[in-house]
């Protein structure tokens, strides 16, 4: 006899029922420029990186998520923003930003795949985006923490 006896079947967590909404927005009354939006079928994975988005926003104020319980697929997002803008607004930029970050990674690795199979290896020049690097909010703070260039006579070991 197995101990998962009152665990849900794992297919059936991450599907929606007939007419349930994958996400809820509620107002907080209590704190300006709040609410709580609850997303069904989601776990840490994409709570955490919401957050982390989230709390990179100049006009987020606070940022936090928890999984209500551990055998249910629903996380709850709570955002709490200044008067530039709403929490609503927010989410979608910090999904849109995640959205392009990860483009970015796929367009990255396609390239540096694509350099080894035609043997120039990972150390041969990618296209770097032209804007000198990665500025979610476009205030000048991401491009200035670009890392430096290496060099290629460093002398580096790859085994692929």
């Amino acid at each position: 006899m197995s101990g998962r006896i009152n665990q849900p079947n794992r297919v059936e967590t991450w599907l929606l029922q007939d007419g349930e909404k994958r996400l809820t927005i509620s107002e907080d009354a209590k704190i300006p420029n709040a609410a709580t939006f609850v997303l069904r079928a989601q776990d840490h994975t994409l709570g955490n990186m919401l957050r982390a988005q989230l709390l990179l926003d100049p006009t987020v104020l606070f940022a936090g998520y928890k999984l209500p319980h551990p055998l249910e697929n629903v996380i709850s997002i709570k955002i709490q923003t200044d008067e530039r803008s709403n929490p609503a607004d927010a989410l979608k930029r910090a999904c849109q930003q995640l959205i392009n970050q990860t483009l970015s990674i796929k367009k990255q690795f396609q390239d540096q795949a694509r350099n080894i199979e035609m043997g120039m290896g990972p150390d041969a020049a990618v296209a770097q985006p032209a804007t000198g690097g990665y500025d979610p909010y476009g205030d000048g703070f991401g491009a200035a923490t670009q890392v430096p260039a290496r060099d290629n006579n460093a002398g580096d070991v790859y085994d692929f």
